[in-house]
C-alpha cells in the first residue's frame, strides 16, 4: 500500500508540473522585444540561478533580430530573409515566411498578426497562426527597428509606428497597412519609436536629434539636439526619456520641457544598447564591455559589470536580475542590486539581440544563426 501511495503521489506531482508548464506557456508572453510600448525592458518573471539549455533552433543564417513570444510560440527574423515561428515547448518550426532581403528588426505581435520590417524596405503583417501575408507597406529604406503599436487619442483607431532608413517615421493602420502620416527626420532612424502617454511618439535619429511628435497626426511637438547620433531606442518612465548615443553619453530628458536632466559619461565609447528601467535605476550596455547601472534621479553610476566583449544587447530586467548577451558569446544573468554575476552560459558566438523572458525561460538569438531556449532553475 505504501508503494502504491507514493506511486500515485509521484504521478500526481508530475501531472501537476506538466499543467504548470502548460499554464506558463499559455499565459507568459513577450509580444514586444522591449516589453511594452514605453520600451522599459521589464519582464514580469521569476528566474532561477541556474541555466539549462532546452533546445536550439537553426535559422540558417546570421541572426540579429530579437525573439518575441506569445501563446507558446516564438517568432524571430533572420538574415536569409525569413521570419520563423517556433514551438516554444519543442523548438520545432511551425512556419516560415520569406521576405526579399535580410530581417534584422525584431517582430511585434499584435492582434493575431506578426508585424515585422525587412531590409527590403517593407513592413509586413503576417497571420500569426498560418504564416500567410495579410498586407505589406513599402517605405523607401531599410527597416532596422521594430514597429510599435498604439491607439490614437482622438480617432481611437489602432496604428503601427515604425522608423526607416528613408529618414521617415511612418504611421499606418493596423488592419490594412494604409498610411496615415509620416514624419521626416534628417537622417536614418534605427531604433524603435517609443509611445509616450498614448499621445506622443518619441525617437532619436542618426541626425543627433531627439524628436517628440504627435501620435494623432505626426506633427512636431519639440525636437532636442543631442551630442551625437542615436542608434538605439528611447526608454520612458515618469515623463523622462532615457537614451544612449553613438559617442559616449547616456542622457535623461524631460519630455515636457525638452531640458536635459543629467548626462552620464564615462570613457569615450558608444552605446548601441537600449536602456531598461526599474523604479530607481537604469541599466544599459556599452561598447566598453560594461553593463552600467545608473541612478535614475542623479545620473550617477551605481555599479558596472564587466564582460569580455562589447554589449550591444539591450538588457531585460526582472525583479532581481538583469539579463543580456555580449559579443564575447555569453548570455549573462547579473544581480540588479550589486551587479555581481549570478550565472552565465557560453554559446561561443556574438549575441547582440535582446533576450525574451517568459515565465522561468530565456530565449535569445545569436549571431551564429541559432535561437537558444533556456530554463532557469534553483533559487529564485
Amino acid at each position: 500500500m505504501k508503494v502504491l501511495f507514493y506511486s500515485i503521489l509521484r504521478y500526481t506531482r508530475n501531472f501537476f508540473l506538466i499543467l504548470v508548464f502548460s499554464f506558463q506557456l499559455l499565459f507568459a508572453d513577450w509580444p514586444r522585444h522591449r516589453g511594452d510600448a514605453a520600451l522599459t525592458g521589464r519582464a514580469e518573471a521569476s528566474l532561477g540561478n541556474k541555466l539549462d539549455l532546452l533546445w536550439t533552433y537553426e535559422t540558417g543564417e546570421f541572426l540579429k533580430s530579437s525573439v518575441v513570444v506569445e501563446k507558446g510560440f516564438a517568432y524571430v527574423g533572420s538574415d536569409d530573409g525569413h521570419i520563423h515561428a517556433i514551438d516554444l515547448s519543442t523548438g520545432m518550426p511551425k512556419w516560415t515566411f520569406k521576405t526579399e532581403m535580410a530581417v534584422e528588426a525584431p517582430p511585434l505581435l499584435h492582434n493575431g498578426h506578426v508585424i515585422v520590417g525587412s531590409t527590403d524596405g517593407f513592413l509586413y503583417s503576417i497571420d500569426q497562426a498560418k504564416g500567410k501575408l495579410n498586407w505589406k507597406y513599402e517605405t523607401m529604406g531599410e527597416i532596422m527597428g521594430a514597429a510599435n503599436q498604439a491607439i490614437r487619442p482622438k480617432t481611437q483607431d489602432g496604428v503601427l509606428v515604425v522608423g526607416s532608413y528613408d529618414n521617415f517615421v511612418h504611421c499606418v493602420e493596423t488592419t490594412t497597412g494604409k498610411l496615415l502620416w509620416k514624419f521626416e527626420a534628417q537622417n536614418y532612424i534605427n531604433g524603435v519609436p517609443t509611445i509616450y502617454n498614448q499621445e506622443f511618439v518619441v525617437f532619436g535619429g542618426c541626425d543627433a536629434m531627439l524628436y517628440v511628435i504627435s501620435l494623432e497626426d505626426g506633427k512636431s511637438v519639440r525636437s532636442i539636439e543631442v551630442e551625437a547620433p542615436i542608434a538605439a531606442s528611447v526608454a520612458i518612465a515618469d515623463g523622462v526619456g532615457y537614451v544612449g548615443d553613438m559617442d559616449r553619453s547616456v542622457t535623461a530628458f524631460n519630455l515636457e520641457s525638452g531640458e536635459t536632466i543629467w548626462n552620464y559619461q564615462q570613457k569615450s565609447f558608444p552605446y548601441f544598447s537600449s536602456p531598461a528601467l526599474s523604479e530607481n535605476h537604469l541599466f544599459i550596455g556599452g561598447r566598453d564591455k560594461g553593463m552600467h547601472c545608473i541612478d535614475r534621479i542623479t545620473g550617477k553610476q551605481v555599479w558596472r559589470f564587466s564582460a569580455r566583449g562589447r554589449i550591444d544587447s539591450s538588457p531585460v530586467i526582472t525583479s532581481d536580475k538583469a539579463v543580456f548577451g555580449s559579443m564575447d558569446g555569453k548570455i549573462y544573468l547579473v544581480s540588479k542590486k550589486d551587479g555581481k554575476e549570478v550565472i552565465s552560459y557560453e554559446i561561443g558566438e556574438p549575441i547582440s539581440s535582446t533576450p525574451a523572458i517568459v515565465g522561468s525561460k530565456i530565449i535569445v538569438g545569436c549571431e551564429d544563426g541559432n535561437v537558444y531556449a533556456f530554463e532557469t532553475k534553483g533559487k529564485k
